[in-house]
């Protein structure tokens, strides 16, 4: 699978990066179609400390783009909760086609 990812407003983080293949690569064991993904930080001024820091992951695979966006009060957290969103939506799409 191929990562890309960027960084909006946000110093590189190698640390985050292998966070983030690390989920990315368990994801992409459990379902084999997935192609690339592209994953991007971000970070947004807000007062509350709870949300601000963005991340945002599309899945390139056949048919479909898979897309989640989180935003909590660190990037770690962001990751791991973007990360169930795809599961699920992964979940479903296997789902609907192994109905077919």
């Amino acid at each position: 699978m191929n990562i890309n990812f960027e960084y909006h407003e946000v110093t590189a983080s190698p640390r985050l990066e292998a966070f983030v293949t690390e989920k990315l690569n368990k994801l992409e064991n459990k379902y084999d179609s997935i192609v690339g993904a592209d994953v991007y930080f971000k970070k947004e001024n807000s007062s509350n400390p709870e949300v601000g820091k963005i991340i945002s992951v599309r899945l390139a695979m056949p048919g479909a783009t898979i897309f989640s966006e989180t935003s909590l009060g660190s990037f770690e957290a962001s990751a791991a909760k973007v990360m169930t969103e795809l599961g699920s939506q992964l979940q479903k799409r296997k789902e609907k086609l192994n109905s077919h």
